[in-house]
């Protein structure tokens, strides 16, 4: 392994050194502010960039039924996911060996990840108002120009401009548990509790309305999930899952205003609230109470045309409010958290070949938590970036973003370049700088057993990687990436004397190979439609250091597998039919993980095997199955917190649609 770990550095060095470039745009090429996708508008961002994408449709998020976002990441993208159980418990989603804390999660363009934790709740928005997921790797993203983004970005984006009419949607759902006999918490043996057979329901509507100008989307959810299963103890006992159960709704609106001089703008808001009971651990039916409830609202003024041809601006005001109440009894706790964010950027189009971006950020944080007290902070800060082309088939981008926390200010340049050689053959480098500030709670919290550490530097790193993407025409996609990214001052929580406190660990090493294979195959056949199959693999290695043992020391980051892989495939069926239907097939393998920074916990490798039947019936409605974890792998995502066997969903999407008659 020492010999493959020199191989890789060797490889990634040469490979950074003599082949510059990098970047097919963004998304298939645009660089307008709104990606044009036939009849139909979205909002996605202002620019390309030269770093390695990847795309959710809103067609493979109907088509996988994933139950929530993380699910959905981990089987199209073939991500690695960190969770505390099924729906309803807190998911982290790991990019390249950083975990959400250290991945910018954007809704519609604006950073929401909490500056209390660093985390984001995903539940909070509906899996069905989505249109798009983009995701960025990599840290110092150039096309939102973000803070915090050591492991990459995720955007997702929910506002659409409609087409003209009306139109309205809904659905229904169930998930089913597998009952069985068990061992009670406090001895005898319970009987199969059938109700489990309706562990789960979700309900969600939709209504939009879209006109020459204008347009307007609400949508509603709400999911019950008792989170009953059926599981195997560390002593081979089988026992049911209780004290979990999750009770949420949501709510979100969106208007999107189009002018005479291309100018748009978009207001949009969305609430949600949760009644969740969180377990202390797997193994023991005692639970706290955990209350939360969230809001955003967001207006943003986007300007193609900005007061001279050359000119084009996006400007943003943005609120986010969080309230989380939190009662284990003794240790109850709150947290009232409100962010306000501005965020303005400027592009300015002097030649042909050349674009100047510039902007920034402003970011208001207030927090009112018996843990962390009174605390307020202001982040931010400006960019500048250059993009040239010298050659048609040549882009090249520079950028610098000064971060500042209302006290130090830091640089954060990043260089990268795009050749595309040919009409299949596209070349990505990029070499970058990444931080990320301290979260609230790392510095303030106060708990007994847990104490903040005010003295903790910001995470800070470099990093490149390089990319190699071929496509050829609708048939063949492949992707292959080479990245490495050294940290210092990663941040961790240790048990220091009884006591668990957050330190500075000295660095950290992420060195990895990720690849992608997309293939459309040309079977189609009378009714059946042309299959398409995908396949991922990362590869991966992460080391702590210390100045004692080094890389040698062979400390893994907690959580992160050497080896995830991931394919689906895709078999389609009477395609633009009222019987139109499709097949997917899905499975997802971790390598072993460490559940500490000491390297003392292990976790086992899994493979989870899915299978999602989606099949039309008339002009409006279509039903659909799932068979999630068919195979009833035992597994624990997250040290103690066993996962669900076999589960089984059936329900019902509605879609009706009156278009306009207007000419």
């Amino acid at each position: 392994m020492a010999k493959l770990s020199r191989v890789l550095l060797i490889s990634l060095a040469l490979s950074c050194s003599f082949f510059p470039l990098s970047a097919q745009d963004a998304v298939n090429g645009e660089d307008d502010p709104l990606l044009m996708e036939g009849d139909e508008i979205v909002v996605v961002g202002t620019i390309e960039t030269t770093q390695q994408m990847a795309v959710v449709s809103r067609e493979e998020i109907e088509k996988a039924r994933a139950p929530d976002i993380p699910a959905l990441l981990e089987q199209t993208l073939g991500l690695g996911i960190t969770r505390y159980g099924p729906y309803g418990n807190m998911a982290d989603v790991n990019i390249r060996g950083f975990d959400t804390e250290r991945v910018a999660v954007l809704v519609d363009g604006v950073p929401v990840n909490s500056t209390r934790s660093g985390e984001f709740d995903f539940n909070s928005v509906d899996i069905n108002s989505i249109e798009r997921i983009e995701l960025i790797y990599g840290g110092s993203d150039t096309k939102y120009n973000v803070s915090g983004a050591l492991g990459g970005v995720i955007n997702i984006v929910t506002v659409q401009k409609q087409r003209p009419g009306w139109a309205f949607s809904g659905g229904v759902s169930n998930s089913s548990a597998l009952p069985g006999r068990y061992n009670e918490q406090y001895g005898g043996v319970g009987n199969p509790k059938w109700q489990d057979l309706a562990d789960t329901q979700n309900v969600h509507f939709s209504g939009v309305y879209g006109a020459e100008n204008y347009s307007f989307r609400a949508n509603l959810f709400g999911n019950r999930a008792g989170n009953h299963f059926l599981y195997q103890d560390d002593y081979g006992y089988a026992r049911r899952k209780e004290g979990n159960e999750v009770w949420d709704a949501g709510a979100s609106a969106s208007f999107l205003r189009d002018f005479s001089n291309l100018s748009k703008l978009i207001v949009s808001g969305a609430l949600y609230y949760g009644d969740k009971n969180i377990p202390a651990s797997a193994y023991t039916a005692e639970y706290a109470k955990q209350r939360d409830f969230s809001a955003r609202q967001t207006i943003m003024l986007d300007m193609p045309r900005a007061f001279h041809d050359d000119f084009s601006t996006e400007l943003s005001l943005a609120y986010k409010g969080a309230i989380l109440r939190y009662d284990p009894g003794r240790d109850a706790s709150r947290h009232n958290e409100n962010d306000l964010t501005l965020i303005n950027r400027w592009s300015w189009y002097p030649a042909p070949e050349f674009t100047l971006r510039f902007g920034g950020d402003y970011r208001f944080i207030y927090l009112d938590s018996s843990n962390d007290g009174l605390q307020d902070g202001h982040r931010g800060g400006l960019y500048l970036g250059a993009e040239y082309t010298p050659v048609k088939k040549i882009l090249l981008i520079a950028s610098v973003k000064g971060a500042s926390d209302g006290g130090s200010f830091i640089p954060v340049p990043k260089i990268g370049f795009a050749w595309t050689i040919n009409d299949s053959f596209t070349l990505k480098n990029n070499y970058f700088r990444s931080f990320k500030f301290p979260d609230f709670d790392d510095l303030y919290w106060i708990q007994p057993g847990f104490m903040g550490n005010p003295d903790l530097k910001n995470e800070d790193g470099w990093g490149a990687d390089l990319s190699v993407n071929f496509r050829r025409q609708d048939l063949l996609s492949l992707n292959t990436s080479l990245y490495g990214e050294w940290t210092k001052d990663s941040i961790h929580w240790n048990n220091v004397s009884g006591s668990w406190k957050p330190e500075n660990i000295s660095r950290g090493v992420f060195l990895g190979w990720e690849n992608r294979l997309d293939l459309s195959l040309p079977f189609a056949s009378g009714f059946l439609g042309k299959p398409v199959f995908s396949l991922s693999w990362q590869f991966q290695l992460s080391r702590l250091l210390d100045d004692t043992a080094g890389f040698a020391g062979n400390r893994r980051i907690p959580y992160m597998p050497r080896h995830t892989l991931g394919f689906s495939l895709n078999l389609p069926w009477n395609a633009e039919s009222r019987r139109e239907g499709s097949l997917l097939l899905s499975g997802h393998y971790e390598s072993s993980r460490f559940a500490d920074t000491g390297n003392l916990i292990k976790l086992d490798p899994f493979f989870l095997l899915h299978i999602t039947v989606n099949q039309r019936i008339g002009k409006n409605i279509t039903a659909f199955g799932s068979l999630r974890n068919i195979l009833n792998t035992r597994y624990v995502s997250f040290a103690d917190y066993p996962m669900p066997g076999l589960t089984f969903t059936l329900g019902l999407r509605m879609n009706f649609e009156a278009p306009s008659t207007e000419k």
